[in-house]
């Protein structure tokens, strides 16, 4: 049963760049109504996007090494830095709850991203999971459906994040546990009982991530069995070993068959490097719901519409069970849509009252949105409001 709380919305109101991708420096004032950036190809604006997004676990949108987004003119030896501040608001209410000030970036000779929440140093940046959650749509996920399995599994592994901030700290210890078990297999000098207490980490952890893919999935479901105006109704279904598993088996059980198989295919993963089963193999099945149809055999604008129907669903799902609605960066959002979906993504955008952010190069393309939005115009990693 769905437990209903009390939303937060969030919104970052100020975001400023040193040393980032393109940008030497960007000070940037907004408010919580959906930012519109527009400007020629590689003027800059996906690189505001990717520096939002590293608000948030991981390596970004584009999925970048921390030395890949300093500024190239800066040299190896700059630091980059990204910082912003978040504004908190409980629904019905314009008035701001709480205000949180979020710094992350690389020191130079530093493998590790830095984080502060506050002006405290965070130890882990999965712990920015607990303050602030983002979705992001970009251009390559047009193919995330034809493509292999792992675009499909980070883009879940996103959706989950949002409702369960705890899967953060567990998909990073299975990933540890994961490499470490690999690494020592490769040498082929190891102590057994190190390698399975690797595998037991790998088994508990492995089965947290499937239940909460599950979950998560079956959140989904219910949301998004319907029609969302010109947005198709969409079925899911996550598959692989574990999931499959824990679909007879409580989760004791599961988490001993994974460590059982585990120690079983030691000399093959030794032989192949990697696992040959567990939560990193899983994929994500997506079908246009009324027409029974595999996501990927329909048309690239119903391949969009499907995955824009999957993020509002998830925006609800977040509002409703967590409490906190996320910040949704769309990326080049209007390609492939008609004007009937450009529409009536604005306006489920605004009637949602999530902040987002939408990229593109034809200013008319968001002329719907009218004073329903903040409009800038990015060139040459210059961004003037419009």
């Amino acid at each position: 049963m769905i437990q209903l709380k009390e939303t937060t919305w969030q919104a970052v109101v100020r975001l400023n760049l040193n040393n980032f991708r393109c940008y030497t420096s960007l000070n940037l004032e907004i408010d919580p109504r959906p930012v519109v950036l527009t400007g020629a190809n590689g003027a800059g604006k996906t690189n505001i996007l990717e520096a939002l997004s590293f608000l948030v676990p991981g390596r970004g949108l584009r999925r970048a090494r921390l030395e890949d987004v300093t500024r190239q003119e800066a040299g190896n030896m700059a630091s980059w830095i990204i910082t912003a501040r978040l504004e908190l608001s409980k629904s019905n209410s314009s008035e701001i709850s709480k205000i949180i000030e979020i710094g992350t970036g690389r020191k130079v000779g530093s493998e590790r991203r830095l984080v502060q929440i506050d002006g405290q140093k965070i130890r882990s940046q999965s712990m920015l999971s607990e303050v602030i959650s983002a979705i992001w749509l970009t251009p390559t996920m047009d193919r995330l459906f034809s493509d292999g399995t792992a675009g499909r599994r980070r883009f879940l592994d996103r959706l989950v994040l949002g409702i369960n901030p705890a899967h953060a700290k567990c998909a990073s210890d299975y990933e540890y546990s994961l490499q470490e078990r690999s690494r020592l297999l490769k040498t082929g000098r190891y102590d057994p009982m190190w390698i399975s207490v690797l595998e037991k980490r790998m088994s508990y952890n492995g089965v947290m991530i499937a239940i909460a893919r599950k979950r998560t999935v079956k959140y989904l479901n219910q949301v998004c069995a319907n029609e969302n105006g010109p947005f198709p109704s969409v079925r899911l279904n996550v598959v692989g070993s574990v999931e499959n598993s824990l679909d007879s088996l409580d989760i004791t059980a599961a988490e001993v068959k994974l460590c059982d198989a585990l120690s079983t295919t030691r000399r093959t993963d030794a032989e192949n490097g990697g696992a040959t089963i567990g939560t990193h193999r899983s994929d994500m099945l997506v079908y246009y719901g009324s027409k029974n149809q595999p996501a990927e055999q329909c048309s690239t604008g119903e391949q969009k519409a499907i995955l824009i129907a999957i993020v509002l669903g998830q925006a609800k799902i977040q509002a409703v069970i967590r409490g906190m609605s996320p910040i949704l960066l769309l990326d080049e959002i209007t390609a492939h849509l008609d004007k009937c979906r450009r529409i009536a993504l604005f306006n489920q955008l605004c009637e949602l009252g999530i902040q987002s952010w939408l990229t593109g190069t034809d200013d008319s393309l968001f002329a719907e949105l009218g004073e329903r939005g903040q409009f800038f115009h990015v060139n040459d990693a210059v961004v003037k409001r419009q």
